[in-house]
C-alpha cells in the first residue's frame, strides 16, 4: 500500500515562508501525478498544486506565483514551498497521489491516496 506522510506545517507570520514535505512509501512518486490540497473547517478540500509524472505543474489561481510544487524522485519526497503567506492560506494541507493529473487535476475523485495532513497557520 502507498503511504503518504506530510510534515513541515506550523505557525508563520503574514509574508513568511514554509516548506511542506510529503514522504511517500510503497511506490515511486515520479510514476504518478502528485498533488497538494488544503482544507479549512466546513469547506471542501481544494487543490492548490499538482505535478505530473513528466514534471509539468499546475496551480490554483489563488496561489500562482506564491507556491511551488516539486519532487525529489531519488528520495521519493514531494514538496510544497509556500512564500508570501496570507491569512487565507491557513488550512490543513494534504498531499495526494493519483494515476494522472490532466486539466482537471483538482477534482477530488482523481486521487487514490491521501496523507493525514499538516496544519499551516498564518497570522
Amino acid at each position: 500500500d502507498v503511504q503518504l506522510v506530510e510534515s513541515g506545517g506550523g505557525s508563520v507570520q503574514v509574508g513568511g515562508s514554509l516548506r511542506l514535505s510529503c514522504v511517500a512509501s510503497g511506490d515511486t512518486i515520479s510514476r504518478y501525478c502528485m498533488g497538494w490540497f488544503r482544507q479549512i473547517p466546513d469547506k471542501e478540500r481544494e487543490g492548490v498544486a499538482g505535478i505530473e509524472s513528466d514534471g509539468s505543474t499546475s496551480y490554483a489561481d489563488s496561489v500562482k506565483g506564491r507556491l511551488t510544487i516539486s519532487q525529489d524522485s531519488a528520495k521519493n519526497i514531494l514538496y510544497l514551498q509556500l512564500h508570501s503567506l496570507k491569512p487565507e492560506d491557513t488550512a490543513v494541507y494534504y498531499c495526494a497521489q493519483g494515476p494522472a493529473c490532466g486539466s482537471r487535476w483538482y477534482r477530488l475523485g482523481n486521487w487514490d491516496y491521501w496523507g493525514q495532513g499538516t496544519q499551516v497557520t498564518v497570522s
